[in-house]
């Protein structure tokens, strides 16, 4: 089993700070633009405090971690960040927060007045209006945001992110910079090459069964391959994603949508959005795949988008049925 290294005191702290001042193009509600870059409230490598992301990550440069706050008054986001891949994160500023967002063809098919209005067309219009601030975040850590995507394949939401915090305390590493004002210092996901060193029953203790924990080394293998992504359009990227064994087209859609910054990666084969999207936009209870890339389809180009703000308003199908029980993998 490989174990990470302990990191120089030098290369966990970096150093000092340096910040950038961004002034926004248009609105930018932080929180829920950024919310899927934190998994679970006690996410030890994010966390969003009102309008302001602490985010720990590995950069092309090297390990850093980033202070982003939102200015309401002048519309402007300021980061701060510490560690080698400092000026890196910076540079990428505008990705993070959704400056390069599609919004001019998102008004067009959401606030225009098609003369046919496809079913849901008016639900979609007034989320449109109720959330002006949204954008789709593109962070450029393709390798990164597929371990926390395959640990939620398949289980449940509470069973993937305490996953997520168990296989962090576990490989992770400190992240460059300070100690957060809750006395907590950030962790950095594993690097590739601990991930894929990992015997799949040595990931058991973290409540990862041995699918996911093979496809977590394998995506530890391909970690290379898959920060190619970024460079690639998105049927590519998409072909890219999938060539690794076991990351299949929901995981892809669910990198894609927070790494690749693809408002219309839709993740087909999940339990919830068929039927989150069938009850919104046509009152049905119950939904599939087919169903809701059909009712989807008028939105090409912001499908994902469309997702995210059902999500946003907090939409659920109604329920039936008992519930799916929390497993522990831990002693196989």
């Amino acid at each position: 089993m490989v174990r990470p290294p302990a990191p120089a005191l030098s290369d966990r702290l970096g150093s000092g700070p340096q910040r950038r001042t961004l002034r926004l193009s248009r609105p930018l509600d932080l929180r829920l633009s950024l919310r899927p870059l934190r998994h679970g409230p006690r996410d030890p490598s994010t966390q969003l405090d009102g309008d302001r992301l602490w985010r720990a990550t590995r950069t092309p440069a090297g390990p850093a971690t980033e202070l982003v706050s939102l200015d309401r008054r002048d519309g402007s986001v300021t980061a701060t960040a510490w560690g080698p891949g400092a000026e890196w994160l910076l540079d990428a500023l505008p990705d993070l927060v959704g400056e390069g967002d599609d919004l001019p063809g998102w008004t067009a098919l959401a606030g225009g007045t098609p003369t046919r209005r496809p079913p849901g067309w008016e639900v979609v219009a007034e989320l449109a209006r109720r959330h002006p601030g949204l954008r789709i975040p593109r962070t450029r850590a393709v390798y990164e945001a597929s371990i926390p995507s395959i640990l939620e394949q398949k289980v449940t939401g509470i069973e993937a992110t305490r996953s997520y915090r168990e296989l962090l305390g576990g490989l992770g590493e400190p992240a460059p910079g300070p100690v957060r004002p809750d006395g907590r210092r950030l962790l950095l996901p594993p690097p590739p090459r601990v991930l894929a060193g990992q015997p799949s029953w040595a990931l058991h203790r973290y409540g990862i069964s041995r699918r996911r924990a093979e496809t977590l080394r394998r995506a530890g293998s391909a970690a290379r391959r898959l920060e190619e992504a970024t460079a690639m359009a998105p049927p590519d990227a998409a072909r890219r994603l999938q060539a690794v064994p076991g990351l299949g087209p929901w995981t892809a859609a669910e990198v894609a949508l927070v790494a690749l910054g693809d408002a219309d990666a839709v993740g087909v084969g999940d339990f919830h959005f068929p039927h989150q999207v069938a009850w919104k936009l046509a009152g049905l209870p119950r939904g599939d795949d087919t169903l809701m890339l059909e009712l989807l389809e008028p939105w090409r180009g912001h499908r994902g988008r469309v997702i995210r703000l059902l999500m946003a308003e907090g939409v659920t199908a109604p329920k039936f049925g008992p519930k799916q029980p929390l497993r522990s993998f831990r002693g196989y």
